[in-house]
């Protein structure tokens, strides 16, 4: 029994003993990656994380895209038939030239035409009855018990997309009860946003208990669907930057037929619901969703023909149908060391570089420069980094009565404090490598960033002598806010940061709370000094330069400048640039902003992260896409290969089990023949 268990473990095995995808067919078009925190909300007019449009940006699809392959990052259509029509009118309704002046104008149209023949994933929000009466939105509590999942309904059907669905959308952002986070920005542009708010409030007044409100009762004055193909949109004034929002998850379609769906009573306790289920007609279909363990995106089959983008270089995949991937499995990872090494054993397609993994990716080359360590290129793994479309950065509270205000003696206190920071070491320390000192509010490849002109760094002698004109001679002490945790990572950033203000004579005293209280700090403006980031949502410079508009103040406002800063000609200067087409006038009026908020000393330094992303040799190499959300329908893979490697490099050492078997049966021999001869002397003995 011994042997012949020995023979059928060292035998030949199909999947590599180790596999964590014992069921799923080897060679199978399906992208395997990981996620590491689940997502809060996938339905489209409250989420607002990365995590969650990495997911739904697959499945939901609004008119417009970026695309893939051009940098800059160029918008075109989706499911719209082209780029929006855009129109001017004065305040007596005429329609004005396309080159007016901005104070001419009273509002701008978008109209945008969809594509016909777009349909839904099959959902039983759809069904019907032969008499045309849906099967599923009027269930009593009785029949609903009966649905535990959403697959316990039976009958799945879909419907073309039509322009009433992406109105709809838009109406959902003036629901009180979704609290969508677009609301604030889109209630000053969109006209008649602002009013269906306060007439939702009023119709939730009277009928508090009613679990929704029918939003097709209630019309938006600035959006309306034309015909069954085409919606406008109308907005305050000019506004360009409505176009890049159109290419975002708020402004995807959305069935009002899956909103009375889901509203019924009971459902949304059984995780049946539009965060968890959603719907849409992307290239795929969310099939299963179990955030503590795995999440499964499948090729929708009712998805629309769509080709690999074209450009110069790209001719050979023109021909190429989206998605080029069946089936992408996410499986949750909270630990970076499990993911790492699954990485390298072939079982993750790609994998980020994080801190705990740097070193054993990336080595300085000869010549100095970052190259993959000699373990990844024997995998042939490639590597690709990019600037992400972000800044991260100490800032000030100005707010504040001492490191706030416009007086010289805090201009003073926050230029010391700027020059003393050494952001260089930081990024060198706490960050490998990967950043860039940024020189203002907008990063590298965003339009714009190139007229920033870089501020002086690293002058101790003319930090201490501010410090000193600033009255400050005698030393200081200042309170720094900050999310905390305890981690050993943390606990020595701290220690860096107290130590750069020091070299001046400056005490730091660092406030730790949770990410809530912290939040809180900065809304009632409680901060002094605090370290904050900002990610581009669309690839604009007014998307940076906002964070120091004085109407976005956190602080009363609620808005995205967290710094409370406010000066009057560069909010003007702002004003201005937000509603200009991008040229040599717009960058000049970005510079004249630039030198202002240098002279503000608006932060004490920042950075621009880098993103560093490893794919092994399987995968066809992507492009790096910081700002497009519907990136999966585009990758390529070769499961082939990737087989044909996890079988390589996952081979088991089987000389222990050899030696363990063979010291089983010389035990095992050695044990019957001690047996044997100890019976033999029993009998000698009893004779």
């Amino acid at each position: 029994m011994i042997l012949l268990l020995s023979l059928s473990l060292l035998g030949c095995e199909e999947n590599p003993w180790n596999d964590p995808y014992p069921n799923e067919p080897k060679i199978a078009n399906t992208l395997y990656s990981a996620f590491t925190v689940h997502p809060q909300h996938l339905d489209p007019v409250q989420s607002y994380a990365e995590t969650e449009w990495a997911l739904i940006g697959q499945i939901y699809e609004p008119p417009l895209q970026y695309n893939y392959l051009k940098r800059p990052y160029t918008l075109e259509p989706l499911t719209a038939v082209a780029l929006p029509e855009v129109h001017y009118f004065n305040k007596a309704g005429e329609k004005l030239a396309e080159n007016v002046s901005s104070e001419s104008i009273a509002y701008s149209e978008y109209i945008i035409h969809l594509k016909p023949g777009i349909y839904y994933q099959k959902h039983p929000a759809f069904a019907k009855d032969k008499q045309g009466y849906f099967l599923y939105h009027d269930l009593d509590p009785t029949q609903i018990k009966q649905y535990q999942a959403l697959t316990d309904f039976k009958q799945w059907e879909t419907r073309e997309l039509i322009a009433e669905d992406y109105v709809y959308q838009i109406k959902r952002m003036a629901d009180p009860s979704l609290n969508s986070p677009i609301f604030g920005l889109m209630s000053r542009y969109i006209m008649g946003l602002q009013s269906l708010r306060e007439s939702l409030n009023s119709e939730s007044e009277k009928q508090p208990f009613q679990q929704t409100i029918d939003l097709r009762n209630f019309s938006l004055s600035g959006v309306e669907a034309i015909d069954r193909y085409t919606y406008r949109i109308r907005v305050n004034g000019k506004y360009p930057q409505l176009c890049f929002w159109l290419a975002t998850p708020f402004f995807v379609p959305m069935p009002w037929e899956a909103v009375q769906f889901y509203a019924q009573p009971g459902l949304a306790a059984r995780n049946i619901s539009l965060d968890w289920h959603p719907i849409g007609t992307g290239p795929y279909v969310l099939s299963e969703n179990n955030p503590e363990r795995r999440m499964v995106l499948e090729r929708n089959p009712l998805y629309r023909l769509e080709y690999y983008p074209s450009t110069e270089n790209t001719e050979n995949k023109v021909s190429q149908t989206l998605p080029m991937v069946d089936k992408i499995i996410f499986s949750l990872e909270r630990e970076s060391i499990p993911y790492w090494a699954k990485f390298l054993q072939g079982y993750y397609d790609s994998a980020g570089v994080s801190s705990d993994n740097f070193n054993s990716a990336i080595q300085l080359n000869a010549a100095g420069n970052e190259d993959l360590s000699p373990a990844l290129k024997e995998l042939a793994v490639t590597l690709q980094t990019s600037v992400s479309p972000g800044v991260w950065y100490w800032g000030f509270n100005f707010l504040d009565p001492i490191v706030g205000g416009s007086s010289e003696k805090a201009k003073k206190l926050r230029e010391a404090l700027s020059l003393c920071f050494d952001v260089e070491e930081f990024i060198a320390i706490f960050l490998n490598g990967r950043g860039i000192i940024a020189n203002g509010p907008i990063p590298t490849d965003i339009i714009g960033s190139d007229v920033q002109k870089p501020a002086e760094r690293d002058n101790l002698q003319k930090a201490k002598q501010l410090l000193k004109e600033a009255g400050y001679e005698s030393g200081l002490t200042l309170y720094f806010d900050t999310e905390a945790n305890g981690s050993p990572d943390e606990i020595a950033t701290q220690a860096w940061l107290q130590k750069q203000f020091e070299k001046i004579g400056v005490a730091l005293v660092i406030r730790g709370s949770t990410f809530n209280r912290f939040i809180e700090k900065l809304r009632t403006g409680t901060a002094q000094l605090f370290f904050f980031g900002w990610s581009a949502d669309y690839p604009d410079p007014e998307n940076f330069l906002f964070l120091f508009y004085g109407p976005n103040k956190n602080v009363l406002e609620g808005g995205p400048n967290v710094s409370n800063y406010q000066n009057k000609a560069y909010d003007a200067l702002y004003e201005k640039m937000r509603e200009m087409n991008n040229g040599p006038e717009r960058l000049a009026l970005i510079q004249e902003m630039d030198a202002i908020l240098k002279a503000d000393k608006i932060w004490i330094s920042g950075f621009y992260p880098m993103a560093y992303s490893l794919q092994h040799q399987w995968l066809e190499p992507r492009k790096p896409s910081g700002l497009i959300n519907n990136t999966l329908k585009y990758i390529k893979l070769y499961p082939e290969l990737r087989a044909k490697k996890q079988q390589l490099w996952n081979e088991p050492y089987r000389w222990p089990l050899l030696v363990l078997f063979a010291l089983i049966l010389i035990g095992s021999w050695s044990g019957r023949r001690w047996y044997k001869n100890r019976q033999q002397r029993l009998l000698e003995r009893a004779k």
